[in-house]
């Protein structure tokens, strides 16, 4: 029982998406042992922070969209829609999760702990734009960017410009791919008031804008290794990103949202770890 209640909770928050910002959190974390000393205590502790976070983000989503969800085909067989938990649990779970981080960030260092209300603020006000805002796509964006820039300030203790460019390129990155998964739901959005960037400008122009973030995704990533003097790894690292990249947007036509699932789960995952393992390689072999 308790097995299967967990499984519905993981799933309800999608969990396995966590492959997603994760593998930048670790990046960013790598980036910032090259000029300080990185503890596996560290290490342990952004990992409960960034697992509080998204879980409170995406209990909160989740909450608070329980109606749009309901109404939406692709949607309406989700855990609270169908009722398999209550809004209440969800309460619990988004009230938890918060504390999980907020403790995580106390344990890390004084200036995670002042800024965790902040990060939090970021998430939790990501679940409303799409009710007045077509630019909802940038708020995602901007909340996982949270990961590498918030992992960087646990291992450095300071908030550092360095880092900010990783945090656009995750930025880019995540608002190109969410254009992409948002395009499948453009008949929706229109008939029910959910904005987006594929709802405002259709879905052609979507993928197109969707395209040119990813070229600026890997362009900051390119910055990020001229800036922190990374070399060869780093490099080959970014060649099968740009591949990756490159496949995610064939994978999905105008007319053929037959891949979405593919290149919204599978390429992105692959991109974050792959970023992620060869910048550490990277590092090491400094």
């Amino acid at each position: 029982m308790l097995v299967e209640r967990i499984v519905i909770y993981g799933r309800m928050i999608k969990f396995s998406h966590s492959v997603f910002a994760l593998p930048f959190a670790f990046s960013g974390a790598a980036l910032a042992a090259l000029e300080a000393e990185i503890r596996l205590a560290q290490v342990f502790w952004i990992v409960v922070a960034m697992v509080g976070a998204r879980s409170a983000a995406m209990g909160f989503n989740r909450l608070v969209d329980r109606e749009i969800d309901a109404a939406n085909p692709r949607t309406a067989a989700r855990e609270l829609p169908l009722g398999r938990i209550s809004p209440a649990a969800v309460r619990v779970l988004v009230a938890f999760s918060s504390a999980a981080l907020i403790l995580a960030a106390w344990r890390l260092n004084p200036l995670c702990f002042a800024l965790s209300p902040v990060a939090l603020g970021i998430v939790f006000v990501y679940s409303y734009t799409k009710r007045f805002t077509w630019a909802t796509q940038f708020f995602l964006g901007l909340a996982l960017s949270v990961a590498p820039i918030g992992a960087w300030i646990a291992i450095a203790g300071s908030l550092d410009a360095e880092i900010l460019l990783l945090g656009g390129a995750v930025l880019a990155w995540v608002s190109g791919f969410d254009i992409i998964y948002a395009c499948q739901d453009v008949e929706f959005d229109r008939g029910h008031g959910v904005y987006s960037i594929p709802q405002r400008f259709g879905v052609l122009r979507g993928l197109a804008i969707a395209r040119a973030l990813h070229a600026i995704s890997f362009l900051l990533m390119v910055a990020v290794g001229v800036l922190f003097g990374l070399g060869i790894v780093y490099a080959a690292g970014l060649v099968f990103v740009a591949g990756l990249m490159v496949y995610e947007h064939r994978l999905v036509r105008p007319d053929d949202f037959s891949k979405l699932g593919v290149a919204f789960m599978n390429v992105n995952a692959a991109i974050s770890a792959v970023f992620f393992v060869f910048t550490l390689g990277d590092v090491l072999w400094r």
